[in-house]
C-alpha cells in the first residue's frame, strides 16, 4: 500500500513509531554496550513497568500490598543477580509470587499477579545473565537486533503482502506473511550481528535467530492472548505510537527466557547459560 494511501490516523502513528524508536533504540544499544549497573537499571526499569502494566490489566491495584510484594521481588532479584547470587535471585522471584498469592487469598487477580512477576523475574534474570555471561555483549546485541528485526519487518510484510491471518481470533492484523518476513529478515540480522563480530558457526547463529524470532513471535502473541482475555487495546500508552512496554518487550521477554533455557538445556549454568554452546 502506498503510504500516500494510508489513512491519516495510520500515517500519524507509524510517524510516532519511528520518532520513537530512533530515540530510544541508541539509548538501549548504548547502555548494552556498558553493560554491569547501567544496562541493570534499564532492565529492571523495563521489568518493572512490565509488571505494573500486567496488573493494570489482570486487575491487581498498584498501591495493593500483593502487587508491592512483586515490585520488590524485582529488585531484590536483581541486587541479588549483580552480586553473584543467581540461584537465590530466582527464589526470591518464587517468593514474590508466593506471597502475591497469599496475600491475595488465592484470588483471580492474585493468581494472575503471580504469574506475572514469575514472569518478568525469569526475563529480568535472563537478559542479566546473559549480558553477564560467555560472549555476553555479542549475544545480547544478537538477540535485540533479532526480535526488532521480527517485530519491524513482519509489521511492513505484513502490511504489504496480507493474506492469511495467522491467529484472527487472538490478533486479527498479524498474517502468516507478516511473520514469515520478520522470521527471515530476523536470521539476515542476527546472522549479520554474529558475522560482523567474528564469531564462528554462522549457521547455528541462523538457526538460533530463526528459533528465537519464533519464539518472540509467540509471545507477542501471548500477551495479545492476554489482552484480549481482559479486552485491552494496549498495555498502556508510555511509549508514543507504540503503546505500553509490554506492547514493546514482549516478544524480547520471551526470547530471552528461551534463550537462557537453550543454554542450560546444553549445559550452561544460571550465572553463564551459554557457556557450553561453543559459539564464540
Amino acid at each position: 500500500m502506498p503510504d500516500q494511501d494510508l489513512p491519516a490516523k495510520t500515517k500519524s502513528n507509524l510517524q510516532l513509531r519511528v520518532l520513537s524508536a530512533v530515540v530510544l533504540g541508541p539509548l538501549v544499544l548504548g547502555l548494552i554496550y556498558l553493560g554491569g549497573w547501567a544496562y541493570a537499571v534499564l532492565v529492571l526499569a523495563a521489568a518493572i513497568l512490565f509488571l505494573s502494566e500486567w496488573f493494570t490489566i489482570t486487575g491487581t491495584k498498584q498501591t495493593s500490598v500483593p502487587a508491592i510484594a512483586g515490585q520488590v521481588a524485582l529488585v531484590g532479584a536483581c541486587g541479588l543477580k549483580l552480586f553473584g547470587f543467581h540461584v537465590e535471585g530466582l527464589l526470591v522471584v518464587a517468593a514474590g509470587a508466593a506471597a502475591t498469592l497469599v496475600l491475595s487469598g488465592f484470588s483471580r487477580e492474585g493468581r494472575w499477579g503471580a504469574e506475572g512477576i514469575v514472569y518478568s523475574g525469569l526475563a529480568l534474570t535472563a537478559l542479566l545473565s546473559l549480558r553477564a555471561g560467555t560472549g555476553g555483549l555479542v549475544f545480547t546485541f544478537f538477540l535485540f537486533f533479532v526480535v526488532w528485526a521480527t517485530d519491524i519487518f513482519a509489521y511492513f510484510t505484513g502490511r504489504a503482502i496480507g493474506g492469511p491471518k495467522l491467529w484472527a481470533r487472538v490478533s486479527p492484523k498479524k498474517t502468516w506473511s507478516g511473520a514469515i518476513g520478520g522470521l527471515t529478515i530476523a536470521i539476515v540480522f542476527g546472522v549479520g550481528v554474529a558475522a560482523i563480530s567474528g564469531a564462528s558457526q554462522l549457521v547455528t547463529w541462523a538457526v538460533l535467530a530463526a528459533i528465537l524470532s519464533i519464539v518472540s513471535q509467540a509471545g507477542d502473541l501471548l500477551e495479545s492472548a492476554i489482552k484480549r482475555r481482559f479486552d485491552v487495546k494496549d498495555s498502556s500508552q508510555l511509549i508514543p505510537g507504540h503503546g505500553g512496554i509490554m506492547d514493546r518487550i514482549d516478544g524480547l521477554v520471551a526470547a530471552a527466557i528461551f534463550a537462557v533455557l537453550i543454554g542450560l538445556i546444553a549445559g550452561g549454568t544460571f550465572a553463564d547459560p551459554l557457556n557450553s554452546l561453543a559459539l564464540f
